[in-house]
């Protein structure tokens, strides 16, 4: 039998806080790293816009980020859209409202559904494309080689994608909210026989202009998120492939987390406003 060591055991339960708040501390710089890291590139990027756009990298971009965008936006916000209007539909029908699944529908994916999934959707896809490009070229020495040439990488790579990813989001966010009140129509028509005219005048008589503005405000600064975190993480990439793969994990997570933070301070802000 072995002998229990009293001393030792409360020395180890002594010191299992210590090093939680170590591991605490540890995380807490590198979260406070990495956003000095990110606002420090903010500033670059408001510096470097002064200077002359390379429009035929922006449009470029936004052909790759934006246009290649849109079937996966589109394909989340239709089924999103069926979705959310047959469970409105159940639901409704408790109350003998089933014909107004538009205005739910509608006032949904205006406000919070259309923004905040094509974001998350534009910002898996894009965010780790950037950093997988942008992590390549720094593992391969190829973003030393543009500096030593004499040209400034922010300028080069950073500011057309950040712009791209800031333009198109908002056409997205236009395109998936109209692909989703299609295909809460085409439900609502075919599971509780809902004329879509009615459904429409619904969603008009519902959906005003500042719902549907509100969303679209929120749409460039998750664009512009997606691209800074994007470019910040591809930047930052060390340690050959491996370092790309995990740059790309953690661009996409803080990209993730970091739209539905925002989301939820634009939201107060336009509610005060």
């Amino acid at each position: 039998m072995v002998d229990f060591d009293s001393t030792t055991h409360y020395v180890a339960v002594l010191k299992e806080p210590l090093w939680k708040l170590a591991r605490i501390r540890r995380w807490f710089a590198k979260v406070a790293f990495h956003l000095g890291g990110v606002a420090l590139m903010c500033g670059r990027l408001v510096q470097e816009a002064r200077n002359k756009w390379e429009v035929d990298e922006i449009i470029r971009q936004m052909d790759a980020l934006g246009v290649q965008s849109i079937s996966i936006t589109n394909l989340t916000a239709l089924f999103t859209g069926m979705v959310l209007a047959l469970q409105t539909g159940i639901a409704l029908a408790r109350f003998g409202a089933k014909p107004y699944v538009g205005s739910v529908v509608g006032l949904s994916l205006a406000r919070e559904l259309g923004p905040v999934l094509t974001a998350l959707m534009v910002g898996g896809r894009v965010g780790a494309g950037i950093t997988a490009e942008l992590g390549s070229m720094r593992v391969t020495e190829q973003i030393d080689a543009i500096r030593s040439m004499g040209a400034d990488p922010v300028q080069k790579l950073v500011l057309p994608r950040v712009l791209a990813a800031t333009l198109a989001l908002p056409i997205l966010t236009v395109l998936a909210n109209v692909l989703g009140i299609v295909g809460g129509m085409l439900l609502a028509q075919a599971q509780f026989s809902i004329d879509p005219s009615f459904y429409l005048q619904t969603i008009t008589s519902t959906v005003q202009m500042d719902d549907f503005v509100s969303g679209i405000f929120k749409t460039f600064f998750f664009g512009a998120l997606i691209g800074w975190v994007g470019c910040f993480a591809g930047l930052r990439t060390t340690g050959g492939t491996v370092g790309v793969g995990r740059a790309t994990t953690r661009a996409v997570v803080g990209a993730s987390i970091g739209i539905l933070v925002v989301d939820f301070f634009l939201t107060q802000l336009w509610v005060l406003l």
